[in-house]
């Protein structure tokens, strides 16, 4: 009864939680509490979910990429750029580590996250990490 209900509170939060903001640190964090809770319930109960929306949270505001009203024109920078895609046997997928051997180009200060590296993989521009080659936004 109490697992249920937990569940259908971090149901009933997330679309609200999204609706709040889709870009930065404020987004990831509302995003990924709203995300961390539903998981962290559906596994853990209430205890879970109150671990999954900290844990969520952090993740998400930790990662914060390229705002939402910036996206479509850092697409056509990259684009104009014609920077080549690498090709990646594994998912494209946020967190992932890129090999060694891929070439990383700096975001410039307009686009306000010149902390990462933009590249293209499977011709998917995706923004990383330069020390850990990890991706911290896939670039839509």
């Amino acid at each position: 009864m109490i697992r249920t209900l937990v569940v259908v509170t971090a149901l009933a939060i997330a679309p609200a939680a999204f609706a709040q903001s889709s870009s930065g640190a404020a987004g990831g964090a509302a995003s990924g509490a709203a995300t961390g809770a539903v998981g962290g319930a559906i596994v853990g109960g209430p205890a879970g979910a109150a671990v999954g929306a900290a844990g969520g949270a952090v993740a998400g505001a930790v990662v914060g990429g390229i705002a939402a009203d910036r996206r479509s024109e850092f697409r056509t920078y990259v684009t104009e750029q014609k920077v080549p895609s690498v090709t990646y046997k594994e998912q494209v997928v946020v967190g992932a580590t890129l090999p060694e051997t891929v070439t990383y180009r700096e975001v410039p200060a307009k686009y306000g996250k010149t902390e990462y590296r933009y590249t293209v993989v499977n011709n998917k521009t995706v923004l990383v990490e330069p020390k850990t080659r990890k991706i911290v936004q896939i670039i839509d």
